[in-house]
């Protein structure tokens, strides 16, 4: 049972990644097509904001493609899988983002780039949450982070086992 769902995840995986590369190909391919043919958009703002894409759609590659036997062509790795939640997703996200963005800048100019900004802004509202849980953590662990409301329900009466047995 187990290696029917190795084998489901690696196929999954393999047409994610294909679908990947070909929208990625058909992107780019008609962004410089449109830059060489049309109107002249700045390749230099489309190879910076698309490096990041390419570093992500690289990491996937490298994570989620399957990995047979090369003598057997058995399955050794299914691959991590693409579907998942967390950074897997924010990487797909990236990539997303920067079709769009280069699709928009082919076809109404070159300040749709600044569409590539939400990737930073998200970004950075994921990491202030992430910077206030951790900093919550630290406090509770030092011991000085004992939440208002408990402290006052403790002193209200409702304290320990020992207080409750003495009255």
């Amino acid at each position: 049972m187990a290696q029917k769902a190795r084998k489901d995840q690696a196929k999954a995986n393999a047409a994610a990644l294909n679908n990947l590369h070909a929208g990625a190909l058909l992107v780019n391919t008609l962004f410089l097509l449109s830059h060489y043919l049309f109107r002249s958009r700045s390749l230099l703002l489309w190879f910076v904001l698309s490096l990041p894409s390419f570093l992500c759609e690289f990491a996937l590659e490298r994570t989620g493609r399957p990995k047979y036997d090369p003598a057997t062509k058995a399955l050794r790795s299914a691959g991590e899988d693409l579907s998942a939640p967390g950074l897997t997703e924010y990487m797909f996200d990236v990539v997303w983002v920067t079709w769009a963005a280069a699709v928009l800048v082919a076809l109404f100019g070159n300040g749709w780039w600044f569409l590539w900004a939400v990737v930073p802004a998200y970004g950075a509202y994921k990491g202030f949450g992430l910077m206030g849980a951790a900093r919550q953590m630290a406090q509770t662990a030092r011991g000085g982070g004992i939440p208002d409301d408990l402290t006052a329900a403790h002193k209200a009466g409702g304290g320990g086992r020992r207080q409750r047995k003495a009255a």
